[in-house]
């Protein structure tokens, strides 16, 4: 497997000296994608009445979106690297917009379902070509980590403002504008795309796609999503649940006995002998599982204890929110400066010391007294994470690669995310039914009950995080990412973002 260097076409500087702008328009599309995974939280019960939802389907609204998502983004990856990264970017883009008016326009539980799939799909293909164009069009360096430092602040702050817009649009208008509100963004970036970006793909010898690869992996990523998903709602000890775990975990383990014998594997099995790279991933994994979660379980505590309004329980998130968006500068300049190893597991520990707080929060809790001081502190250490996470995930892959690898992060963010979820809602639930059995007279919505559940969620899931600033600590190398690199006048390497199409 061999890559080729291009001479870069006669415009390159100008169009390099674009990349800023460039970068806003593919960190708008990571915003929505992510801002969809938890938008759709707060409207929940109101599209249950609309839709004539039942309560054992209503969960499909947000499964369908994320066994799509979840399943697809390492074959996505891939096909932008091979197909062309602008055009998979497009084609996602494209996907995912129309499928949020489609979502918007439901008639039915059924429709909802379907088109929710469909955006899931489109969002597979769209945030996997963006962040390998990402990496393709800022050489590594301090302009990479200005940029990635960005694009760590949109990834980081989706899922709060995803909650916050969705409580917003759902109280004022209806709950078919947290997907119309997708229409306009997504048609303006389309518009921008094949003017500013340049087709890019990896130049290698061959063509040739791992079609066995592919179908196991994504097959059995889809499993997986689904079967922890069934598992919180019907329990882990269930044969459907075993039975769907067991299949994915084969799928699986066939995809890697694949990828060793392939001659043009989807995952080139090369790329994790990169200790930091390798390491970002795997923390990718335990954030998703301790971090994702809390969104779902703290969306729950506000409503279910504190009786926040869907409004309210978004406004609450803005503390979050701008905390993740200001530190992720200092957070970026650090990583610059001082290495991915240093900043990356103190941004887990303060994530994790964030869930020990939430961990306390009581029956009558107050925003100011008891959310507001473990937002903060959950905001700023999201921020030391995502952002050289994101960095120590793409830092020294090779150009043919941008692809696959940032399918790489994505998934494993989307499947820890889906774990975490899972073991959460198990814990709680387990943990809330030990309460009423020890407390004659109350009943499993009763908000001790709820609180106790959510407590004992909180410190599992902090422990996670603990456990990835440990590894984090152990495997990254020494000085990764840490540059002093300055920028020439705007324009670094000519990189394969300016190639023309082959």
């Amino acid at each position: 497997m061999t890559s080729h260097t291009i001479a870069p076409p006669a415009d390159a500087v100008e169009r390099d000296s674009r990349r800023w702008i460039i970068l806003s328009v593919l960190v708008v599309a990571q915003f929505m994608v992510v801002l969809d995974v938890a938008i759709v939280n707060v409207a929940l019960p109101t599209i249950k009445n609309d839709l004539h939802f039942s309560q054992e389907s209503l969960q499909w609204v947000i499964t369908a979106y994320a066994v799509l998502f979840g399943g697809v983004l390492l074959l996505g990856g891939r096909m932008a690297d091979l197909l062309g990264r602008r055009r998979l970017f497009m084609l996602g883009m494209g996907i995912f917009t129309a499928s949020s008016l489609l979502d918007g326009l439901a008639w039915s539980a059924g429709s909802l379902i379907v088109f929710r799939a469909v955006q899931g799909l489109g969002a597979a293909l769209l945030a996997p070509a963006a962040l390998s164009i990402l990496t393709t069009t800022f050489r590594e360096g301090r302009d990479r980590n200005v940029a990635l430092g960005i694009w760590g602040a949109a990834s980081g702050s989706g899922g709060a403002a995803g909650v916050l817009l969705g409580g917003a649009l759902t109280s004022a208008l209806s709950w078919s504008w947290i997907f119309f509100i997708n229409v306009p963004v997504g048609l303006a970036v389309l518009a921008v795309s094949p003017v500013l970006l340049r087709e890019s793909r990896a130049e290698l010898d061959h063509r040739h796609f791992d079609t066995a690869g592919a179908a196991s992996i994504t097959g059995g990523l889809m499993l997986l999503v689904y079967a922890l998903t069934h598992a919180s709602q019907h329990g882990w000890a269930t044969t459907e649940t075993i039975g769907l775990l067991a299949a994915s975990f084969a799928l699986i383990i066939a995809f890697v006995v694949i990828e060793v014998r392939s001659p043009a594997p989807l995952l080139p099995l090369r790329i994790f002998r990169l200790r930091t790279l390798s390491a970002s991933n795997i923390n990718a994994l335990l954030m998703g599982a301790a971090i994702f979660s809390q969104f779902f379980l703290l969306t729950l505590y506000m409503q279910q204890v504190l009786h926040y309004s869907a409004l309210k329980t978004g406004v609450a998130y803005i503390a979050l929110t701008l905390s993740i968006i200001v530190f992720s500068t200092v957070s970026q300049a650090l990583v610059t400066r001082v290495g991915i190893r240093l900043v990356l597991p103190a941004g887990m520990a303060m994530a994790a010391g964030g869930l020990v707080l939430y961990a306390q929060l009581p029956v009558h809790g107050t925003y100011f007294a008891n959310l507001f001081p473990a937002f903060l502190l959950t905001g700023v250490g999201m921020a030391f994470a995502f952002v050289p996470m994101s960095i120590g995930a793409l830092t020294g892959v090779q150009a043919e690669d941008a692809g696959v690898a940032s399918g790489l992060l994505n998934t494993n963010q989307q499947i820890g995310g889906a774990i975490g979820v899972a073991i959460a809602t198990t814990i709680a639930t387990t943990y809330t039914g030990h309460y009423v059995t020890s407390h004659p007279g109350t009943g499993a919505l009763d908000p001790g009950a709820l609180t106790y559940g959510f407590q004992i969620a909180f410190y599992v899931l902090a422990a996670l995080a603990a456990l990835a600033a440990l590894i984090t600590a152990v495997m990254i190398e020494p000085g990764a990412a840490a540059s002093a690199v300055p920028a020439e006048d705007g324009v670094g390497e000519l990189t394969p973002a300016f190639e023309e199409a082959a």
